[in-house]
């Protein structure tokens, strides 16, 4: 083109700017384009920024965009709606919140893409109530919001798991008819479900006109996280029955469910569905099967999945070591984390936790103790509470309690019931009463109401013939304690 207006350039940057994602030398061409742009004295535009902007946050650039900040003062748009939209969203990205809400306090005349730029930049940046801030000034200026609004603070209200402060903004949605877009419906029955009101998620959901893939996966995802397996399993039924269908979420999430339920049948016809459909290499949904083929008590079938992926990743790995802890094969735990080390994998706590947990089930003191010193002086993870339980669990069961005592009292925090609970039980085996009097007294304090602590004690002190304090401890659980429900098991 002989003659290039600023329109012909805009065209060419709004190209660059949509298909260069990810493609850092597509990327900084633009950015040549544009000083050639200004060589031949064509002024840039709203529009040119708007796109030099995305191609910074694309290229993770700072320093750019600041430059870019500065030109648009110069050329005198800081005040256009949609470059301050633009550069609070900029910086947004790189939680300079301080800088975005500079930007937008200076534009007098705010419309509404600007006032949803921001109330995202609070909630992106984990600023949840000063979202609502906005959002009360935004109300106040007479503006109602949209869709991605009320998303947005829907989110958020989850993350503070200000319950009240949700059903509020489901009157509000309701008042302005916003139940009816879809995206909003699965924040509301995301938002409840995450705050444990599975109840009033169903609510919600079941009141949606519209729905999607989203939709029933945040419902199933819903249920799965509240405990309810069987109803996540009945609604991919009901999901079936409606046309529509299970994505790799989907899968993943009932595959859970199935786990946690041992429901053998169930995974595998999930399994079939899955190969039929080609879902099998996501590794999501294999490492789903492997967890629930274990608890099904399938533990060939499990490790059949794992060595069917091409490339496990960490989550895989670990999967299959806590699957064969889980079994009682502790070695076979042991070769598959060695296994995993040796394919350059470094583990982290859970991977760490599994092959603990194996060595404590399985009696491999010498094994625990060393893996638990390679945690802590060879990858340099600080232990969690779960792995000192692992730790004090595998002493314990050994007869070493006094080693498992001395891990007790050395510990950073105050040791919590797991840790407790674990040497108590041990102290019991062992009959050691002297240590299991200090672990009780401690577990007292921490869970006053918990039956099973005194009921320990109690058994304790008869297998040693202390009547007496039997007498006492039971009085105890009577006064402090409400009544024990008896323990059931079934088999599918």
């Amino acid at each position: 083109m002989l003659v290039r207006n600023v329109v012909t350039w805009n065209t060419l940057m709004c190209g660059l700017a949509d298909f260069g994602a990810g493609f850092r030398s597509i990327l900084n061409l633009g950015f040549q384009y544009f000083k050639r742009m200004l060589s031949q004295t064509v002024g840039p535009d709203s529009i040119t920024f708007s796109s030099l902007l995305r191609m910074s946050i694309e290229l993770n650039d700072i320093e750019i965009g600041r430059q870019l900040h500065c030109f648009i003062t110069k050329f005198g748009l800081y005040a256009h709606c949609l470059l301050s939209s633009a550069l609070v969203g900029f910086y947004a990205k790189f939680g300079l919140v301080g800088d975005a809400r500079c930007i937008f306090d200076c534009c007098l005349e705010r419309d509404l893409v600007l006032w949803n730029v921001m109330v995202s930049c609070y909630a992106m940046n984990c600023l949840e109530k000063e979202a609502f801030l906005v959002f009360s000034l935004m109300r106040l200026e007479g503006v109602k919001g949209d869709d991605f609004t009320f998303s947005n603070l829907l989110n958020s209200s989850t993350i503070l798991g200000f319950t009240e402060l949700g059903s509020q903004l489901h009157s509000l949605v309701i008042r302005l008819s916003f139940d009816l877009d879809v995206v909003v419906a699965s924040a509301l029955v995301d938002m409840y479900a995450k705050n444990e009101n599975i109840v009033d998620a169903r609510k919600a959901f079941d009141a949606m006109v519209l729905r999607n893939i989203i939709s029933w996966n945040t419902m199933i995802v819903g249920y799965g996280q509240n405990g309810d397996w069987k109803e996540a399993m009945e609604l991919l039924g009901q999901m079936f029955q409606e046309d529509f269908l299970p994505d790799e979420l989907t899968l993943a999430s009932v595959l859970s469910s199935c786990g946690n339920l041992s429901s053998s049948i169930e995974t595998t016809q999930l399994h079939a569905y899955a190969i039929k459909n080609g879902f099998q290499a996501f590794l999501s949904i294999a490492n789903s099967l492997i967890n629930a083929y274990a608890k099904s008590g399938s533990i060939d079938t499990a490790f059949k999945c794992f060595i069917s992926i091409a490339e496990p990743d960490l989550v895989s790995w670990t999967s299959m070591i806590r699957a064969y802890a889980f079994h009682g094969l502790p070695r076979k735990s042991i070769e598959i984390f060695e296994e995993m080390i040796l394919n350059g994998i470094r583990p982290d706590r859970v991977a760490f936790l599994g092959v603990l947990s194996a060595c404590s089930h399985g009696g491999l003191v010498h094994e625990g103790l060393n893996y638990f010193n390679l945690m802590t002086n060879g990858y340099h993870i600080e232990p969690h509470s779960e792995h000192y339980t692992c730790l004090i669990d595998l002493l314990g069961r050994a007869g070493l309690l006094d080693e498992a005592f001395s891990v007790l009292i050395s510990m950073p925090t105050e040791p919590e019931s797991d840790e407790l609970g674990a040497f108590f039980g041990a102290c019991k085996v062992h009959g050691n009463s002297r240590l299991a009097k200090w672990a009780a007294e401690k577990l007292f304090v921490l869970e006053q109401g918990k039956p099973v602590n005194y009921s320990l004690l109690s058994s304790m002190y008869a297998s040693v013939g202390c009547w007496f304090k039997v007498a006492r401890v039971r009085e105890m659980m009577r006064d402090l304690c409400n009544h024990k429900v008896p323990g059931c098991s079934w088999l599918e």
